[in-house]
């Protein structure tokens, strides 16, 4: 795994393999190659969590038991309430990485979460586009509000943390070692928010499950509300059992 020091000093690195390039002509073609060659890596790893090339990510779990874990990001919504009584319906359980934002607006849905024994987590404050570009200053800053905003609503200081689309670099790596929370990724992850139909998301999440597997959907539309539908089922007829990311990972995820 990189950390911030590991990738600077490549950076260095190459820098000065420009600077020796440029005053020897004949080695142009090589550089432009290693430099290719380095982009495409680091932003490979940048937008892969399994790789665990920046940080070190929970994508998924050896079990001798035949669970996997159920994960929505970027709710609540009116959509999760939907959700929330599938789950009871067929006595399941799943984990909610929650937009701060979200939190704010729909406080009581936020709190069912937790009513309804499923784990409720962290996906930043305002889920910014330009997340990847932050410095590590400001995405303490969107870590630590939605912390407040989930503990305000809920009374749970969270210990999980999924980076809004999947993105990981030096800088939110040292974030999350300053505030002391786990990175949790997805070995299995649905699509659901293109332009796919639901038959062929629901294809391309039950051809991968097996014990362990963490799955990401997002709890924002009455289409996945159909597709959680099909997976309960799924996993119903193949005896995989869905349990929150307490019981899946068998550690803390709140700190009180």
């Amino acid at each position: 795994m990189l950390n911030f020091k590991n990738t600077t000093y490549v950076s260095l690195a190459l820098f000065l393999m420009t600077v020796f390039i440029w005053k020897n002509d004949q080695l142009y073609s090589p550089l432009i190659i290693v430099l290719i060659m380095y982009v495409g890596i680091v932003s490979w790893g940048a937008f892969d969590l399994r790789l665990n090339f920046f940080m070190q990510s929970t994508t998924s779990v050896r079990k001798n038991v035949r669970q996997v874990a159920i994960t929505f990001d970027d709710g609540p919504t009116p959509f999760t309430l939907e959700i929330l009584d599938l789950l009871d319906q067929y006595q399941a359980k799943a984990s909610f990485f929650c937009i701060g934002t979200q939190v704010v607006k729909y406080p009581m849905i936020a709190k069912q979460i937790i009513e309804r024994g499923h784990v409720i987590a962290n996906h930043s404050m305002n889920h910014p586009n330009k997340m990847g570009f932050l410095p590590s200053r400001q995405v303490v800053a969107e870590i630590n509000e939605a912390n407040h905003a989930i503990e305000t609503v809920t009374g749970k200081k969270v210990l999980l943390y999924r980076p809004p689309f999947g993105v990981s670099n030096p800088h939110i790596a040292k974030a999350l070692h300053d505030c002391k929370l786990k990175s949790i990724g997805w070995n299995i992850r649905s699509l659901d928010t293109l332009s796919l139909t639901e038959d062929q998301i629901f294809a391309r999440i039950a051809k991968k499950l097996s014990p362990g597997s963490i799955i990401l959907l997002h709890d924002t539309s009455e289409k996945t509300v159909h597709i959680v539908k099909s997976l309960l089922i799924a996993l119903k007829v193949n005896k995989l059992e869905a349990v929150n990311l307490e019981d899946f990972l068998n550690q803390k995820v709140y700190e009180n």
